[in-house]
């Protein structure tokens, strides 16, 4: 058993609780006390991405940790629906409508990952006096292109057609390679990460429609993350970015604009994308440490 396997734990956090949002179950873990730090997850993950990560938070303040609408516990959205129904307006309208439900206060820690962190950065965008910290790994921090991927992923970006992205729904390549070849992960922690998606066709659909904005498309997304940048890369609101050795998105290009924010601190951890599997202490022992300093000085 290496270091990693014997520190990680297989089962959640916490117990999950629901909500009615829009007419739809959306689970979520809500734990603690004080001000909200609200964890939110990727693709194609949930809020279990977070159980060893949210335990140096414990008593540091209310840990929220939602699941996206067909990810996780949270419910699948009908096929007639249509395709776009988990698209970003739509996972949009049920995560910030739920955050509305959680009564967050105005002393938010936001802690966002993958393409978790455009529904995070735009709600910080949109509720800047709320704010008092940020911190982010592997994030989204603005328009992105297809030179910003690995050399290996650039093709199949080049190459990816509706069609194909369809045929995608019949298999769990990507969850399979990309999520859990990130280190040699339990049974119990493989079904969790696959539990959502067992299913071939459309219960998959929520890992292919978060419309990430590559190459100026879609423009919405591609807009909403330029809004979101540009603000970003002028606030003074704290910042934590825990970067990822070796990484895998967010470096480069991308790394050298994240580490022109102002306000901000910097913590490396071992890891490509899914750091909170690979390095889950110093993930978590990194922000308790912003969050700590963030409380002294408002105190």
């Amino acid at each position: 058993m290496t270091e990693i396997q014997s520190r990680t734990s297989e089962q959640p956090f916490a117990e999950k609780k629901y909500k009615d949002i829009h007419g739809h179950r959306m689970a979520y873990i809500d734990e603690g006390q004080g001000p909200a730090i609200v964890f939110q997850h990727g693709n194609p993950t949930s809020s279990y991405l977070w159980r060893n990560v949210m335990p140096h938070l414990k008593n540091m303040g209310r840990l929220i940790a939602a699941d996206f609408m067909g990810m996780g516990d949270s419910e699948k959205l009908g096929a007639s629906l249509g395709r776009s129904r988990y698209s970003f307006e739509e996972q949009r309208k049920y995560l910030h409508g739920l955050w509305d439900q959680l009564d967050l206060g105005d002393n938010v820690i936001l802690v966002l990952h993958d393409t978790g962190s455009m529904f995070g950065f735009d709600w910080a965008n949109q509720n800047r006096g709320r704010v008092q910290g940020i911190a982010y790994m592997e994030s989204i921090v603005m328009p992105l292109r297809v030179t910003d991927f690995p050399v290996y992923v650039q093709e199949a970006l080049r190459s990816a057609t509706p069609e194909t992205m369809e045929a995608s729904l019949q298999d769990l390549g990507f969850l399979e390679g990309f999520l859990l070849g990130a280190r040699e992960f339990s049974a119990i922690e493989q079904a969790h990460y696959r539990k959502p998606f067992l299913v071939p066709g459309e219960d998959r659909r929520p890992m292919i429609s978060f419309d990430l904005p590559v190459g100026g498309y879609p423009e919405n997304t591609a807009a909403i993350v330029e809004a979101y940048s540009t603000w970003l890369a002028e606030s003074s609101i704290p910042k934590l970015l825990i970067n990822a050795d070796p990484g895998y998105l967010l470096r480069d290009r991308l790394l050298d604009f994240a580490q022109s924010w102002p306000n901000q601190t910097e913590a490396t951890v071992k890891g490509a994308h899914y750091v909170q599997e690979t390095s889950p202490d110093e993930v978590g022992l990194a922000i308790a440490e912003f969050v700590r300093k963030l409380r002294a000085h408002a105190a």
